[in-house]
């Protein structure tokens, strides 16, 4: 039976999508939005992450193990980057990452919570067998099963793609210098924790390489390129530890 604490966090997943849906909708149609979504939208981000950071962690000790171990817990990443965007001028692609986790977690808790409770479960598979799920339910399984990697690789690619658009935005004045330090420790991290992030980015490589090797690009392009992988390269690869993080709940 679901807790009032999962309740509300799944409440926090339901406000991410749905502001973040109507701020989307404003943002592609080029129409004016209030900021109020997009807040509302991290707001609910905040709630569920730090739901899940209090289970795998619990209460915050003040102690340098404690704090170890939450700087290597993906969920609180997520936590600690949703509170940054929350409190900082608007980049509508970062909210992308989110909205998709939230789209499968709002899902799995309508297959196992809201769908038993308001549509019941199918007949049993044999005359003294249990219930099954409803059909439904199933549908809904099947679908985050056979969708789910695909959504992970595709969120570790928008993840590159913001990181682009806050170091333009820092050249343009359109977000903070801060933004893409923040953002870059971030996917730092997850490089070491996530095979999705490992695969998009040496794969954006990969592509880049080919763009800066074909002819009738001038040489120096592909020297600043070089240099620019050397430089994250070395960055990268300094003193960060990888662990084996939990899924985000």
């Amino acid at each position: 039976m679901a807790t009032a604490q999962h309740y509300v966090w799944a409440s926090g997943h339901f406000l991410l999508l749905v502001c973040s849906l109507r701020y989307f909708l404003a943002w592609v149609t080029f129409k004016s939005v209030s900021d109020w979504w997009y807040k509302a939208s991290f707001l609910g981000a905040i709630i569920s992450y730090a739901i899940v950071c209090h289970k795998s962690l619990g209460t915050p000790q003040p102690n340098m193990a404690y704090f170890r171990r939450a700087a290597l817990d993906e969920n609180v990443q997520y936590f600690l980057m949703a509170f940054f965007w929350w409190t900082s001028k608007p980049v509508a692609l970062a909210l992308l990452p989110y909205a998709i986790f939230s789209l499968f977690h709002a899902l799995t808790f309508a297959r196992t919570t809201l769908i038993p409770h308001f549509l019941g479960h199918g007949p049993p598979s044999s005359a003294n067998g249990a219930p099954q799920p409803h059909p439904f339910a199933k549908r809904v399984q099947t679908w985050v099963k056979a969708k789910y990697d695909y959504a992970m690789r595709a969120v570790a690619y928008i993840e590159l793609i913001v990181l682009g658009r806050v170091v333009l935005g820092a050249f343009l004045l359109q977000n903070s210098l801060l933004s893409p330090i923040i953002f870059a420790h971030f996917l730092r991290q997850r490089y070491y924790q996530s095979m999705f992030t490992r695969d998009a980015l040496l794969d954006t490589s990969r592509r880049i390489d080919g763009i800066t090797q074909k002819p009738g690009v001038p040489p120096v392009v592909g020297h600043v390129w070089t240099r620019v992988k050397d430089m994250v390269s070395r960055w990268g690869g300094t003193s960060l530890q990888s662990t084996d993080a939990p899924r985000r709940d």
